[in-house]
């Protein structure tokens, strides 16, 4: 089961929905970076569940330990445990549909691969997995900053039909918090809104899109053929649950340009030998490898796959036609807590990358 990623700044994640507790155990952290604590809880909070009325009211705090791999506030350079312990796990809600495939979920791909599944909220395929990945992408955020001074900011950009238009370089983090649905253009967080508290009054639910920006990235970063950054980037961000779909830069839009609207031409940068672009169709990485431009991206979300509607499917015992109403606690949306997720991801692949760089020139 692949709950490892990373070359060089390396997670396992590990942990089910309703077992005992999930965490990571990051290894090839480098040395003597001082890690606020507080800020990886922060990290936490911000993926928690029970936060507003918009997400699911699952009461998790989210409480991180860290086990090992630091002292006196630094990095040791040995492998770093976390652990998040769950506290509000609810199984029962489970028991009356253990035995029915519910629609869009990996039940039955879970149970065809490996002949057994954990029907308590899906196990590992559950999106509460992903409490270990931002509680390593916080301590990834922390060491990118203090070796590079490289900053990840994610923000949702459209739920449904309703997008807003945004100017990345605009966006601070007090903008993306300010409202429940971490959207920085107020009018459309409201209209956002809205479409989330209309979905869930049906029983249904919504997708959306997350925007995403990291900024001071070196140049350099990413290999030629099949390491690409923005290949790695994709593979980090289309892991997450319910992703799917990636761009990066101008993205599907660049498609119906000329190649002399999409080009991005050099300009040199005054006191530097380092040129920038004066667009950046390219997203910030060229023939794989990062320009020095701000990387961009974005990530799609399908809706929730639980809804409390009544679904035709298949019984897991007998095979037969039967019907499903789901229980249980889940978001109508998915996309205001997965902000801190896709963060997480980008500052983990990027990391990486900069670790595998430094390696190579030493």
């Amino acid at each position: 089961m692949g709950s490892g990623f990373g070359r060089l700044f390396r997670i396992t994640t590990f942990g089910e929905s309703h077992g005992g507790g999930l965490g990571a155990v990051i290894e090839g952290c480098p040395p003597g970076i001082a890690i606020d604590q507080e800020a990886v809880q922060k990290e936490l909070d911000r993926r928690r569940p029970g936060q507003s009325e918009l997400v699911s009211p699952r009461h998790e705090p989210d409480t991180v330990e860290i086990l090992s791999g630091l002292f006196e506030g630094r990095t040791l350079g040995s492998p770093i445990g976390l652990l998040i312990r769950n506290r509000d796990a609810d199984p029962s809600a489970y028991e009356s549909i253990k035995d029915r495939y519910r629609p869009s979920h990996a039940d039955f791909t879970t149970e065809a691969k490996y002949g057994i599944r954990n029907w308590q909220g899906g196990g590992r395929a559950s999106a509460r997995e992903t409490v270990a990945r931002v509680a390593a992408g916080a301590i990834a955020k922390q060491v990118l900053r203090a070796i590079v001074g490289t900053e990840v900011q994610a923000w949702v950009c459209a739920v449904g039909s309703v997008c807003a238009e945004i100017d990345p370089r605009s966006v601070t983090s007090a903008m993306v918090e300010a409202n429940p649905m971490r959207c920085p253009d107020a009018t459309a967080a409201t209209e956002m809104e809205q479409r989330v508290r209309q979905a869930r009054s049906t029983g249904d639910t919504v997708g959306g899109i997350i925007e995403w920006v990291a900024t001071e990235v070196p140049a350099g970063l990413g290999d030629p053929v099949f390491d690409k950054l923005e290949a790695d980037l994709a593979k980090g961000l289309m892991s997450l649950p319910a992703s799917k779909g990636f761009e990066i830069g101008s993205g599907f839009r660049g498609s119906s340009m000329t190649g002399s609207e999409h080009n991005d031409a050099f300009e040199p940068v005054e006191g530097s030998s380092v040129p920038r672009t004066v667009t950046n169709h390219s997203g910030g990485v060229q023939g794989g490898i990062s320009n020095g431009m701000p990387i961009t991206g974005r990530v799609a979300f399908k809706p929730v796959s639980t809804i409390f509607r009544e679904q035709q499917t298949v019984s897991a015992t007998t095979g037969e036609a039967v019907s499903i109403r789901p229980k249980g606690r889940h978001d109508p949306c998915v996309v205001p807590r997965a902000v801190p997720m896709v963060e997480a991801m980008v500052a983990l692949v990027l990391l990486d990358h900069v670790l595998r760089q430094r390696g190579q020139v030493g």
